[in-house]
């Protein structure tokens, strides 16, 4: 039953990490105490003061055999051997993962069965015994610290073991006497102290130091934890998550990387998923951990949540065996949002790339996918479809709803996807599955069209309303279509009724040609028209341009502009998005 379980001693809960009934999570970080500080918790024991209690998750039944654990770490070497090793679980006992007590339980058993190595000064980083000696934990049992030397009475601490020869008792240049921890096992074992003492010429202090660590670890109930016996992994990385909460930030996408990457078996995980971060940031966008993670379980699993239970070893395995398709498609993906005009900064949700991340990976069309002609359709659809998706927010709120349902166009049981009779981006067909995707009505419009220039928004609302624009080559610019400079020269009425709030906003806006624009400049808007349509076609130029006819495109008659504007906008953005 989950709650305090009796206290256990030290030496029990050593036996208990040899047989492997304790073991460690997939999610735990991994050991990072230093000597100083296992030399600390000792002296705290050997003082009597609590090390504060543990939390411990029973398990048992299916839960051993789907996800990965790990033994604890006995030999540390610094920057050589600080991961622990895998142990397989299937078919054994019921054990224990340790939740909270990770670092403590480490310390406690380097300090008795196992040792520390750490780089001596100025010395090789390439490991040898020279650069990284063997150290073990000696206790002085001749000597104590004094108030003024120290905040600690014993005196514990890592001794070469080219020095101590790994002996019992080590005698150094000052001719005290310095007892090897892990003795204290033994001598309770075959109980045997009286005999160690005099066959060492131990003083009568000396004796009664070793005593009283022989009391801490085979007496002293010294371990209190709680046990948490639901077999509920979720559960447990969330309480995991709860009681770190006050060191370093840690969520549960942090877990779920943990354990994907500890998980990997032939490829290390967290190289190739780092330089594939690297590799969208060099195009220009970013990605996180959420973002892969959210991939993977789009791609491949029937629950899109982030939950424990998803990342077992089958699914962990099937996203390592695919990986190279996997990284490949994600790459290709950001070279066609490129292609789109958007940036990191006007893509505003990642979310909304996934259903084109299904469709490029399962298609197996990620080569080449932005710029060969066979695909020009595919990536118009695409282009729209993900546009209208931006500026209609579908993806804000409750994404992982959002995401199941837009997944169900290529989709049931994800086992087997509808990629064989689907010629073209299902693009009518997921907008028909997300239930949020109600008509949008005049009045969501008139705010967008109040959306300001260079926001995150203004880009996708703009390339939708100029889609055939150089967006491929960067070639485009935001240009106010009566020019910024002159926003002082309308009347102080019309400054009260429009502002700059309208003067700066999508009303007032359009995508132009960056040559055309530079060639624009700051001329007034009935300047520049007259200008552009001496030799060509009024009508096409100003539909191509969508700017309102028949109405006098002076500054002077800005309130009939903006009325006309609105209009054309309007009916133009309800087309589009609906």
């Amino acid at each position: 039953m989950a709650g305090f379980q009796a206290p256990i001693t030290i030496h029990q809960a050593i036996d208990r990490i040899n047989r492997n009934e304790f073991l460690l999570p997939a999610f735990q970080r991994e050991f990072v105490w230093k000597p100083a500080q296992i030399e600390q918790l000792f002296d705290s024991l050997m003082q009597g003061y609590p090390i504060s209690s543990m939390l411990f998750w029973k398990v048992k039944e299916s839960t051993k055999a789907d996800f990965r654990f790990y033994q604890f770490l006995k030999k540390y070497i610094e920057y050589h051997e600080i991961h622990n090793d895998t142990i397989a679980t299937n078919g054994v006992n019921d054990f224990h993962a340790i939740l909270d007590g990770q670092q403590r339980l480490t310390a406690l058993y380097i300090g008795l069965c196992g040792s520390y190595a750490y780089k001596e000064y100025r010395r090789a980083y390439a490991y040898s015994e020279w650069s990284y000696p063997t150290r073990h934990l000696y206790l002085n049992i001749s000597s104590e610290y004094t108030e003024e030397e120290s905040d600690r009475k014993y005196k514990f601490l890592f001794l070469d073991k080219a020095l101590t020869q790994e002996k019992d008792i080590y005698i150094d240049h000052f001719q005290e006497k310095w007892f090897k921890v892990g003795t204290v096992l033994k001598l309770y074992k075959n109980d045997g102290l009286d005999d160690f003492a005099d066959d060492h010429v131990l003083s009568k202090e000396s004796k009664k130091i070793v005593k009283q660590l022989e009391r801490v670890i085979h007496t002293g109930l010294n371990i209190n934890y709680y046990e948490e016996d639901e077999q509920n992994p979720d559960k447990a990385v969330n309480i995991f998550v709860r009681i770190n909460s006050g060191g370093t930030s840690l969520s549960f996408s942090d877990i779920l990387m943990s354990i994907a990457i500890a998980s990997w078996k032939q490829k290390d995980a967290r190289t190739e998923i780092n330089d594939l971060v690297d590799a969208i940031r060099a195009k220009g966008f970013n990605i996180d951990k959420d973002y892969i993670l959210k991939s993977f379980l789009y791609l491949y699993h029937k629950d899109v949540r982030f939950k424990i239970t998803s990342f077992n070893n089958d699914f962990i395995g099937n996203i390592e065996s695919n990986w190279e398709n996997i990284r490949n498609s994600i790459l290709s993906l950001y070279d066609l949002l490129k292609t789109f005009g958007l940036t990191d900064y006007t893509l505003t949700t990642n979310n909304a790339t996934l259903p084109i991340l299904y469709y490029i990976y399962h298609k197996n069309i990620f080569t080449d996918f932005s710029t060969k002609i066979a695909y020009k359709e595919d990536r118009e659809i695409i282009k729209k479809w993900l546009l209208t998706i931006l500026v209609r927010r579908t993806f804000g709120g409750q994404t992982d709803t959002v995401l199941s349902q837009s997944r169900r166009a290529f989709t049931i049981d994800v086992e087997k996807t509808k990629l064989e009779i689907i010629h073209n981006f299902p693009s009518v067909e997921i907008n028909k599955d997300i239930k949020k995707l109600t008509e949008i009505g005049e009045d969501y419009i008139e705010e967008l069209l109040l959306t300001q220039k260079d926001s995150q928004y203004s880009f996708p609302i703009l390339a939708l309303l100029y889609p055939d624009m150089d967006y491929k080559n960067n070639n485009f610019h935001q240009d106010h279509l009566h020019p910024a400079a002159t926003y002082n020269n309308i009347s102080d009425s019309e400054k009260e009724i429009y502002g700059w709030k309208v003067y700066n906003s999508i009303i007032n806006l359009q995508m132009l040609d960056a040559n055309e624009n530079m060639s624009k400049k700051i001329m007034n808007l009935k300047d520049w028209v007259e200008k552009e349509t001496l030799n060509s076609d009024l009508k096409r130029f100003m539909d191509s341009h969508l700017i309102p006819q028949n109405i006098n495109l002076e500054l002077s008659n800005f309130s009939e502009y903006v009325t006309n504007r609105k209009i054309l906008l309007i009916n133009k953005l309800k087309e589009i998005l609906n």
